[in-house]
């Protein structure tokens, strides 16, 4: 671990001059303008979620079309599957929320977010001349980095905000987060629109772009900025001997790694955690479906005729309005307490499951798993593209009430440590999510909407009991506290 910790401190400070020099320019901003430590908070958690919209621009439009791209190749040499790259991602993705704690802890989030967005930047690079080796090769390097990408996401919305600006944060985080489902989406529905086969060209000129998209939200989170408090150590740290510095800095952040790896496992066997898994294991199912397999049924269905390709950008983009709109609202909503988290995550089950209903009387069955023909077949109405947009927009929506208030209570729960706690959050959503991308190779929808309809009914409930009782959680302080 010590030998990690070396590696990581020489890391880090190779970055920290051109750090610097990114971030005068803000500095200078900030002193002119006096910007109060609430409004540096705020504005920290706006870059955030710009950032991730930059990034997430190209990750959900690659992950939206994956699967019809591969379809489309002309290489007979590439047998690669989206569906299977995808379960790989969260496969891996689980494992290694394990030890992202202690990454972040050594590393820092801000550094943290930097690399794994360049591990994001190369997985979506992969699509310009696509490999089976490069493919799944890249399939679990952005497994490894996403669990350190959310770990110090997670760490970094907490530090920038408190019990009373949490719920708006993760709102603000969120709506701009989900922007990104619009305007990938957007490009994809009028660059593929009445297009029947995927060329070369039309997946290099698409994926070039989102590459580009990518490496620009990589290197916003240089301007982030760091809370008073850190600034206030590394002045008095940096007064000290600069031998005696480095020795206690190594040994400090090796015992801040083992510390997090053990809070991370005993905070598992929580009970607030156990019953939030359930909240959270929906919360990767759903997001397995409406991220990959919808926009693959909209796609493989002939009888929306020769606008089917395009409609999965145009369902990727209306999924986006409900993150987007559920996203701002709630955390509006959140500025009053009163009406607690209920009420939101009660909005979001009775909104899927509505979509679930209605997706299941207009998609055929077999749309998941169409070849590369698509299917002729029908469910029990003749496919209305409308119909399969509402849906599209219906399961954003239900998406953003579940996801918002767990973060706004996972922020609350554990505010004074928060890197665990998000780390077991993304573990638990990561694996249903590649379980889910698995089983969608095999099995018809049908089945794949009953699974999510089960498992969110129970997820609801188990959210409700742990909200009614986080109140008293927090008053009494919790055995995770006493570690």
């Amino acid at each position: 671990m010590s030998v990690l910790s070396f590696l990581c401190q020489n890391l880090k400070g190779s970055f920290k001059r051109k750090i610097e020099l990114l971030q005068t320019e803000e500095d200078n901003f900030l002193r002119k303008n006096k910007m109060s430590p609430k409004l540096k908070k705020l504005f920290n958690i706006i870059i955030l979620g710009i950032a991730f919209m930059f990034i997430f621009t190209a990750f959900q439009t690659c992950g939206n079309v994956a699967q019809t791209v591969i379809t489309n190749l002309n290489n007979t040499n590439f047998h690669g599957s989206g569906y299977t790259s995808m379960a790989i991602i969260y496969g891996v993705f689980s494992a290694s929320n394990l030890i992202s704690p202690s990454v972040v802890a050594v590393v820092g989030p801000q550094l943290s977010m930097f690399v794994s967005g360049l591990f994001y930047s190369i997985y979506i690079a992969v699509f310009i001349q696509p490999f089976t080796w490069s493919f799944y090769t890249a399939s679990v390097f952005i497994g490894i980095a996403a669990a350190v990408l959310w770990t110090a996401q997670g760490n970094c919305l907490t530090i920038n905000s408190d019990e009373n600006t949490i719920g708006r944060n993760s709102g603000i985080f969120w709506a701009l987060l989900q922007s990104s489902l619009f305007f990938g989406n957007l490009y994809i529905y009028f660059a593929w629109r009445g297009k029947i086969h995927i060329s070369e060209s039309d997946r290099r000129t698409v994926f070039i772009a989102l590459t580009v998209f990518s490496l620009v939200g990589t290197f916003l989170f240089f301007l982030i900025r760091k809370s008073e408090e850190s600034n206030t150590l590394e002045e008095e740290v940096s007064s000290t001997d600069e031998s005696t510095v480095d020795n206690s800095s190594i040994q400090s952040k090796a015992t801040r790694a083992v510390d997090a790896f053990k809070r991370s496992i005993k905070l598992y066997f929580t009970k607030e955690i156990l019953l939030l898994s359930v909240t959270t294991a929906y919360t990767g199912l759903e997001l397995t479906f409406f991220s990959g397999v919808y926009g693959t049924c909209i796609g493989a269905v002939n009888r929306f005729g020769t606008e089917e390709k395009s409609l999965i950008g145009l369902s990727g983009i209306f999924i986006g309005v409900g993150e987007i709109l559920g996203g701002g609202f709630f955390g509006l909503v959140n500025k009053d307490n009163r009406f607690g988290r209920n009420p939101v995550v009660m909005l979001g089950i009775v909104v899927h499951f509505l979509a679930f209903y209605l997706i299941f009387y207009n998609i055929p069955n077999d749309a998941p798993i169409a070849s590369f023909k698509g299917t002729d077949n029908s469910a029990y109405m003749n496919p209305s593209k409308e119909l399969a947009i509402l849906c599209s927009f219906l399961l954003g929506l239900g998406d953003s009430c579940f996801n918002t208030q767990l973060l706004s209570i996972l922020g609350f729960l554990y505010s004074e440590d928060s890197a665990p706690a998000f780390a077991v959050f993304k573990f638990v959503q990561s694996i249903c999510a590649a379980i889910a991308f698995f089983y969608s190779n095999y099995l018809l929808l049908q089945w794949q909407l009953l699974i999510m309809a089960v498992v969110g009914f129970f997820g609801t409930i188990s959210f409700f009991t742990v909200e009614w009782e986080a109140a008293a959680f927090v008053a009494r302080g919790s055995d995770y506290r006493s570690i």
